[in-house]
């Protein structure tokens, strides 16, 4: 009689909950964001598609907005591909000068920016992609807006582009050297044009090229939320 009674309660009783269970605050949470990570995704698309479409009166119209968010982060590349594929290898080093608390600058010698990377990437077997394209592409950027006499940006992505290869220079040498706080940055780039196997008979490649940028001010606002 005892297993029967028992069998009885445990026959009345209800099952356990497949899952777990939220309270409502929990679901309201998660429904919030859900629509938030939505809306944004939905909005970034959009923003993407207008970049790449034909033009039209609703792109020419933000196209400062537009360009913000896709530049440099986003922007597309198609060099690796043919009719024109990379044949050069680019170097970029930076220096920085620093002034002490009595006036003195003081010029450094120049960091391998892009020797840091390669020294990251060799060995590697899954290298990051910050190591691999980040300066790169901040060159690649630079170099577009920009003509080869350096001359001054006068355009928003002209001076985006020159904010974002300093901020890189900065970020990699730090805010002061030796305890002396840097106030200015310069890059150096240097362009080497891959040489042709010996069987192909082709001439030699030239000599490397060597382009010094302009010396740009380091001011208070290209150190924010640098370490």
């Amino acid at each position: 009689m005892a297993e029967s009674a028992e069998a009885a309660e445990n026959a009345e009783s209800p099952p356990p909950p497949a899952g777990p269970v939220r309270s409502a605050p929990a679901r309201v949470v998660l429904g919030t964001a859900a629509v938030l990570l939505v809306t944004a995704t939905g909005l970034f698309l959009g923003a993407v598609f207008l970049h790449v479409a034909p033009a039209n009166s609703l792109s020419r119209e933000y196209r400062e907005q537009l360009d913000g968010l896709v530049y440099p982060e986003f922007e597309q590349n198609w060099k690796l591909f043919a009719p024109n594929p990379l044949q050069q290898n680019v170097a970029v080093d930076a220096r920085v000068r620093t002034v002490s608390a009595d006036g003195d600058a003081v010029v450094h010698g120049w960091v391998g920016l892009t020797a840091q990377d390669i020294a990251a990437i060799r060995g590697n077997p899954a290298p990051g992609h910050a190591d691999q394209n980040l300066l790169r592409r901040a060159w690649d950027f630079y170099d577009g807006s920009h003509s080869a006499q350096d001359e001054s940006a006068t355009t928003a992505r002209g001076r985006l582009a020159e904010d974002y290869l300093k901020r890189i220079a900065v970020q990699r040498i730090g805010r002061s050297v030796e305890g002396r706080p840097v106030v200015a940055v310069e890059l150096r780039v240097t362009t080497t044009t891959v040489a042709p196997p010996d069987w192909s008979g082709e001439a030699a490649p030239p000599a490397p090229k060597v382009r010094e940028l302009p010396w740009w001010p380091v001011r208070d606002e290209d150190l924010r939320e640098l370490w």
